[in-house]
């Protein structure tokens, strides 16, 4: 790579690097980030065969399920691990982007399956976006979803109101912005 070549490239990522960092509501990541599934390909309308295979990574689906414990009186969405989801306002319900980019993505990954997640009591419609990476991101009822990375285990929901933007989900899908009970991060379960 000539001189020229490599100052531009230089240039055209420092330019990336920056415009990704605007918008994130909190603060730095933390070292730990809760498990997201793997995934291989694109699509804006869901899963399906428009999705080819990746033989260096196997296809994985990812669970969606209830908690047992309620945030305003309401079941909440949390993954087959019990990590809590959760939406970002910020986001335009059938949007084909998430809104969360750069330093943001950091901290809130996006759930990600390469097959329909399995289901259990969840009755939102889902679908999927292409994030930036080219994975599937899981969207309910047109929303994507994210993890929060500083919720340390299962039955966390130290999410919930971050920054008046970010909020956990009810098994219909819609969002949930009552505060935990107890001023706790803690589900009980």
């Amino acid at each position: 790579m000539n001189k020229r070549a490599a100052l531009a490239l230089a240039a055209v990522s420092t330019a990336l690097a920056l415009a990704g960092c605007g918008g994130s509501p909190a603060t730095s990541p933390s070292s730990s980030s809760p498990p997201a599934t793997s995934s291989s390909a694109p699509s804006s309308s869901g899963y399906g065969a428009q999705a080819p295979s990746s033989s260096s990574s196997p296809s994985h689906a990812a669970e969606l399920t209830l908690t047992t414990a309620t945030i305003g009186g309401q079941k909440i969405i949390v993954d087959g691990k019990g990590m809590t989801v959760y939406v970002y306002t910020r986001d335009n319900p059938g949007t084909a982007k998430s809104a969360c980019v750069g330093g943001c993505a950091s901290l809130w990954p996006a759930v990600t399956s390469s097959e329909p997640p399995a289901l259990q009591g969840v009755t939102g419609k889902l679908g999927s976006i292409q994030t930036a990476d080219g994975k599937m991101q899981v969207t309910v009822n047109g929303m994507p979803i994210y993890y929060y990375s500083k919720d340390t285990g299962p039955g966390k929901a130290t999410g919930q109101g971050v920054a008046g933007v970010w909020y956990v989900l009810g098994a219909d899908g819609t969002m949930i912005q009552a505060k935990l009970s107890g001023g706790s991060d803690n589900l009980g379960y």
